[in-house]
């Protein structure tokens, strides 16, 4: 993966959308955690943009750049992943993550590869409850329960070549793929 502003970026979002669209075919009830993920995304982004000194009345425009950017992305890997063969996956990953750079179709076809392996593999998302039973959320360190947290430890920590990396929340590192 390139070591860029938008090659982290879609790092962060090609996981996202892919427990997203496994999440569409949930209950409602895990549903509902497709936008817990969103809401906590967009809390990490706006996060970020702080730590590297944006101020804060640019924060709401840069925001608004990064949900386009995201439903975007998200528009183009679902579609790509829904039309079969690999070739729209792998053009859509070059244009986001790779750009022009050198080898970029190679790297795409890695990550498409990975991808797609991920969204045909991804198993149905169930959760234990304390007290027995299935429940669509996680305990959290304060004993709440966080629709994020589920999210990211059911769907996310999925992928066997895939990492993630100290501190982020879902920053993902698919070198290996």
């Amino acid at each position: 993966m390139p070591d860029t502003v938008n090659g982290r970026f879609e790092m962060v979002v090609l996981p996202a959308v892919l427990l997203l669209r496994r999440l569409e075919s949930e209950p409602a009830s895990l549903r509902r955690l497709g936008q817990a993920l969103f809401e906590r995304f967009c809390q990490d982004m706006d996060g970020s943009l702080r730590e590297m000194g944006v101020g804060d009345l640019a924060v709401p425009a840069k925001m608004r750049k990064i949900g386009e950017a995201f439903y975007g992305s998200q528009a183009a890997y679902v579609a790509a992943l829904a039309a079969g063969d690999r070739e729209p996956l792998v053009a859509a990953l070059a244009r986001n993550v790779f750009g022009a750079r050198p080898g970029a179709q190679l790297g795409a076809i890695r990550l498409a590869t990975y991808a797609r392996a991920v969204a045909d593999e991804l198993p149905p998302i169930r959760m234990a409850r304390p007290s027995g039973g299935e429940s669509s959320t996680f305990p959290t360190r304060n004993g709440s329960w966080s629709p994020a947290r589920t999210a990211i430890r059911a769907g996310l920590q999925h992928g066997k070549s895939c990492r993630t990396k100290a501190g982020g929340f879902l920053e993902r590192s698919c070198e290996r793929a």
